[in-house]
Order: structure tokens, then C-alpha cells, then sequence
């Protein structure tokens, strides 16, 4: 499984990727995996890999390259960490819709440029803040997005203006939102809230929540849930592959 590692030239800097392919020549459909709060790392190699085994060209970026040489994060103790929990938070909140946006449509560029990449329409897919990113994109670079997944996603119909239900009647994109239980970033109601602005969209989407726990699909997460990712992985495979295939 080649792994491709890169930089990618934004109006702000230096982006590292990596971009995973499935073994052979190609060109397959490509797709932006978006990290969740804890970024690029190893677990999203292989998450990449895995995916990109089912036939699709994957890109991981770094959404924090802004913070050039930012200290990775211990993802079992990020959060009991005072410190390391406001490093986080602080990193997160510079990474605003605009931002993503505007990395995006880079990402995209780049994807439609490589050879091993077929198509001028993508996949995106994401975790926790990256699920948020995932439909924000969508919303936001609506051309170029075909279909837009989101696994334990939160903020995806708060009452931040900047949160994606708002772009409900700009997506052109499938949408696929895989919640967690009992996640009070993303609760019942505001899947409703999301539900009834993608319907008056008509926008083609399905909202399920998984039996796990916020972090269910990604392996260094302290709840991570095997069954539950297991599920994730065959949504992806299912839905991609009726819309990028």
C-alpha cells in the first residue's frame, strides 16, 4: 500500500499530507480524510491506508500546519491535562470555517493535479472536529464535493453561525452522519435540527447513531470501540462506493 508523504504550497504556508493509494497505477477517485482534534498522526496513516485499500486515492493533511512544528498530542491524556487540553483548544480555534474552506479548495487542486487520481468531484470524511469539517466543506466548496461523511462529528447543529446545518441549501454533496451515543456534542436534538435542514435542502442524507461512545472509530481514542468501527468502515465502503465508485 504506497504512503505518499508531502507538502502541499497554501496562501498561509507549508501543508504536510500524507496520501495513501491502493497498490497498481490507478487513477482512483480521491478522498480528504480530516483528523480529529488531535491531528495528523500515525493512527491516520493506517486509517488512510485502509481506506485507500477499498480503491480510493486518500489525503490526510495537517490542519494545524499553521502552528509549524506544533508537539503532537497524547491522546489518552489530552484531556485530563490542563495544560495540554487549553494547547489544544487553542490550536482548534484558529482552525475556523473560512480556514477550512480555503485549505480545502487547495487540498482539491491538488488531488485533480496527481495522476494517481481520477475526477474532479471528491469524497470527504472526518472525526470529531474533522466530521464538523467534512459538512462544512461540503457547504462551503459545494462543487467539489460528492460526498461527505462524518463520524462522531460534533457542532454540526449548534447555534454557532458557522456551524454546517446552516449551509444545508449549499451542499450538493451526499451526506452520511455517524453520531455517537450519548454525545453531548452532537445530541439528539441537533440531529433533528440537522435532519429537518437537510430535508428542506434536499439534500440525499442518513443520520444514524452508533452504540459507542464519542471517539468510537479512531484507535488511539480511550473510547474507541472495535465494533463500532468496524461498522464505520463498512458505511464508508457502502456509501463511497455508491457515489465515488
Amino acid at each position: 500500500m504506497p504512503i505518499i508523504k508531502d507538502t502541499i504550497t497554501t496562501p498561509d504556508g507549508a501543508c504536510p499530507v500524507t496520501l495513501a493509494t491502493p497498490d497498481g497505477t490507478g487513477p482512483w477517485p480521491g478522498v480528504v480524510m480530516y483528523p480529529d482534534a488531535g491531528g495528523a498522526r500515525a493512527t491516520f496513516d493506517d486509517m488512510a491506508a485502509q481506506l485507500a485499500d477499498e480503491g480510493y486515492a486518500v489525503l490526510v493533511p495537517d490542519i494545524y500546519y499553521r502552528d509549524a512544528g506544533w508537539k503532537p498530542f497524547e491522546m489518552a491524556t489530552v484531556f485530563s491535562d490542563q495544560s495540554e487540553r487549553t494547547r489544544l483548544f487553542s490550536m482548534i480555534q484558529k482552525v475556523t470555517p473560512d480556514i477550512m474552506a480555503a485549505d480545502a479548495a487547495v487540498f482539491f487542486d491538488y488531488l485533480q493535479a496527481r495522476p494517481e487520481v481520477v475526477g474532479e468531484k471528491f469524497g470527504t470524511t472526518g472525526y470529531c472536529m474533522g466530521g464538523r469539517t467534512s459538512l462544512v466543506v461540503a457547504g462551503r466548496v459545494p462543487d467539489r464535493v460528492a460526498a461527505a461523511m462524518s463520524f462522531h462529528g460534533g457542532g454540526l447543529a449548534s447555534d454557532d453561525p458557522g456551524s454546517p446545518h446552516l449551509l444545508a441549501d449549499k451542499i450538493q454533496a451526499a451526506v452520511y452522519v455517524g453520531g455517537a451515543e450519548g454525545d453531548a456534542s452532537f445530541t439528539p436534538a441537533q440531529a433533528e435540527t440537522l435532519d429537518k435542514a437537510l430535508t428542506a435542502a434536499g439534500v440525499e442524507h442518513t443520520i444514524e447513531t452508533y452504540a459507542a461512545g464519542h471517539g468510537f472509530a479512531v484507535p488511539d481514542n480511550a473510547p474507541y470501540d472495535a465494533t463500532a468501527a468496524q461498522q464505520h468502515w463498512e458505511a464508508m465502503e457502502s456509501f463511497f462506493g455508491a457515489r465515488l465508485g
